[in-house]
């Protein structure tokens, strides 16, 4: 407002409370409602507020079923979050996973080394490929909740009207989708590697055992990050469980030239029938029945699954 619109009352002597009228005063206006100039006509008015969501009643359940929208929230944060630091996430993982393919293949591939009848190259290949992948999906959920916890930023996972099924849903789910983009980058680089072929010969048994291997190290790390208190907890998991069962599962050899204990003792390992049926999507070759590693696998991420549903439903080391 510029000075020349202020109006003042002419000094008549001492002035009282009432010598400035009320119109007068730039401060006492009446307040007027905010009004869109365009919406003068009242039926543009009515047709307006129709389209506004109705108010809901205190306590009135809005989320009936499933929260969607959460959890498909939160799965993209996970997402954004090891997306934000790809080059550590994937290809870091990828590039060192393809070393191994380099050394083996050279130091002890030779010119006509054969494993389950194919070539050493196309039969150690899709074993790295499968181990990264089930590496990356623990390392993904092993560290969201205990992120929370060192950061004391816990509350974001527990306070959102978010069911445990839904937030579990989610953790896994961006596990899992980054073992899938480990995968994929594994394949393409493979795939460019002189000697090497990675040509699919069963797609669903590659989409099975990966989903399956993918899920069951993802359900093992939502478990450690549950029970760890500091990121030693989670890296003596990774170093003394996940390393040595996804080195000793078959990833570089095949269990037929073992000892029958050291043979019964790999058919006791998970891993195992995750890189023995993910292998046979490429080869059509595979150590052990692919048909039981299908069931044994399933039957792992159900009971994983239930048990990590129970700890998080019960708050176990997360609620005080």
């Amino acid at each position: 407002m510029t000075p020349q619109n202020f109006k003042f009352a002419p000094y008549m002597g001492r002035a009282g409370p009432g010598s400035i009228s009320r119109a007068q005063r730039p401060c006492g206006t009446t307040p007027q409602p905010i009004v869109d100039p365009t919406m003068n006509d009242q039926s543009k008015i009515a047709a307006s507020l129709s389209h506004q969501p109705p108010f809901h009643e205190p306590g009135e359940l809005v989320i009936r079923n499933v929260n969607w929208a959460g959890a498909r929230a939160l799965y993209r944060k996970e997402v954004r979050r090891f997306m934000k630091v790809q080059l550590q996430t994937i290809w870091a993982p990828a590039v060192t996973t393809l070393m191994f393919l380099v050394i083996f293949t050279l130091a002890l591939g030779g010119a006509n080394r054969q494993v389950l009848g194919v070539p050493f190259a196309d039969f150690i290949a899709p074993g790295l490929m499968i181990m990264g992948m089930m590496n990356n999906a623990f390392a993904n959920s092993s560290f969201s909740l205990l992120a929370g916890k060192m950061q004391g930023t816990l509350i974001d996972y527990l306070m959102p009207p978010l069911s445990v099924s839904e937030l579990l849903l989610a953790l896994v789910g961006a596990a899992v989708t980054r073992a899938f983009c480990v995968g994929l980058a594994l394949w393409g680089a493979m795939a460019l590697w002189p000697g090497v072929h990675v040509t699919p010969a069963h797609p669903w048994a590659i989409l099975w055992f990966g989903l399956m291997g993918a899920g069951l190290t993802a359900f093992i790390g939502v478990l450690t990050s549950i029970w760890a208190e500091k990121f030693d907890h989670a890296a003596a998991i990774t170093n003394f469980v996940i390393g040595p069962m996804t080195l000793l599962s078959g990833t570089f050899y095949s269990i037929d030239r073992l000892a029958p204990v050291f043979r019964a003792i790999s058919h006791a390992n998970p891993f195992f029938y995750a890189i023995s049926g993910f292998r046979y999507g490429f080869v059509a070759a595979a150590d052990g029945d692919v048909v039981v590693g299908s069931l044994v696998l399933l039957g792992l991420n159900i009971a994983l699954g239930m048990l990590c549903y129970a700890l998080l439903k019960r708050g176990w080391k997360l609620k005080a």
